[in-house]
């Protein structure tokens, strides 16, 4: 046996398992299994990655410069509060980084994100996951799960997989009753996709508050998933710390550059939120009309839940075996469910038509 060993806690990580990309036996595949935008990313972004082609020995910007300032012109916000990363999941882990540790409690909710316990374990500290009614996050049980040890809390909104979220004043609520040393993390991923009056993404308590941090990606409605790109709204506290532990290069050029496209293309955006709108609420519909259960939802995606985990896993299958694939979400604790991102209409056409098949 080899005496070296990694820090203790670190093999009781379950390693993240992404969306399947590919069937034995299918040349092509309906995937809808990893939240991606079907009408890929911006022109303007694909135009700005190319131009990089004859760049690729020159370092990147370390500072994310002209991302941050397009960005903070795009929302109206002030560009040194924002942090850039490696997708949404390097800034958690170094929120985790620069926060928790042995000894520390970081609190999430029964079907949030599978990263937070990821990032919390990899730092040491203890996980405490809080039961959701609804499959929505329960205000009232994040705070009563509160003690001296908790260091961080982390609050999808909208969470992924359920697509459930809570609003704006449940959210005040939660930060106005956390102790003033427990950081507050808001992850609005899917934010662009919610048209509700009642929802807000976090900016306004980051800029009112010192221990409130706002998450956000380009992996969905921006079609930059390959890029791996990812932003953080700050206090200016936690923007210095995370700038002083990420990597001095952790923001590729090509990504940089396709970020900061992709946000001046608002019409895109606009395009690809109305195409979700339709087909979200078409399929959802047609699926409940099948005599399933949906979760009403605000992402780009729908929560199905079938009779059983065995149903659910007998449709996986059928599923596969039509070229289509889905998300499993056991690994979330809803083992009788599936996870199905918004497509092309053909793809939620033969999605429905497929699930159609299965339940005859």
């Amino acid at each position: 046996m080899s005496e070296l060993k990694p820090r203790p806690g670190i093999m009781d990580i379950a390693a993240y398992v992404g969306g399947e990309s590919s069937i034995a036996g299918h040349a092509r595949v309906i995937k809808l299994s990893s939240n991606e935008n079907p009408l890929g990313p911006s022109p303007r972004a694909i135009e700005a990655f190319k131009a990089l082609a004859d760049k690729l020995h020159e370092y990147p910007d370390g500072g994310s410069t002209k991302l941050r300032e397009a960005i903070a012109h795009r929302y109206g916000l002030d560009a040194a509060r924002i942090v850039c990363g490696g997708g949404s999941d390097e800034l958690l882990s170094l929120l985790a980084r620069g926060y928790a540790g042995p000894g520390d409690e970081v609190i999430y909710t029964e079907h949030g994100f599978l990263m937070y316990p990821i990032v919390t374990k990899s730092v040491g500290a203890t996980p405490v996951v809080v039961k959701e009614t609804n499959l929505t996050a329960d205000i009232d049980a994040i705070l009563e799960a509160v003690t001296p040890r908790t260091r961080i809390v982390f609050l999808a909104n909208p969470n992924n997989p359920t697509g459930t979220y809570v609003p704006a004043e449940e959210v005040e609520r939660l930060r106005a009753s956390l102790p003033a040393g427990v950081l507050l993390v808001i992850d609005a991923a899917y934010a662009e996709y919610v048209t509700r009056n009642d929802y807000e993404p976090g900016v306004r308590l980051v800029e009112a508050n010192d221990n409130v941090v706002m998450t956000r990606t380009f992996s969905k409605i921006y079609g930059l998933a390959a890029l791996r790109l990812g932003w953080a709204y700050c206090p200016p506290g936690v923007a210095d710390v995370l700038n002083r532990i990420r990597g001095p290069f952790n923001v590729n050029a090509a990504a940089l550059a396709a970020g900061a496209a992709a946000m001046a293309d608002v019409a895109h955006v606009d395009a690809a939120r109305a195409h979700n709108e339709r087909w979200l609420a078409w399929t959802a519909a047609e699926l409940e009309a099948l005599g399933l259960k949906t979760t009403p939802a605000v992402g780009n995606f729908v929560l199905v839940r079938f009779p059983s985990s065995e149903r659910a896993e007998a449709a996986l299958a059928f599923l596969n075996g039509r070229g289509i694939i889905p998300r499993r979400v056991a690994g979330y604790g809803l083992p009788d469910c599936l996870r199905i991102t918004i497509g092309s209409e053909d793809d939620m056409r033969a999605v429905v038509a497929a699930v159609a098949d299965f339940l005859r």
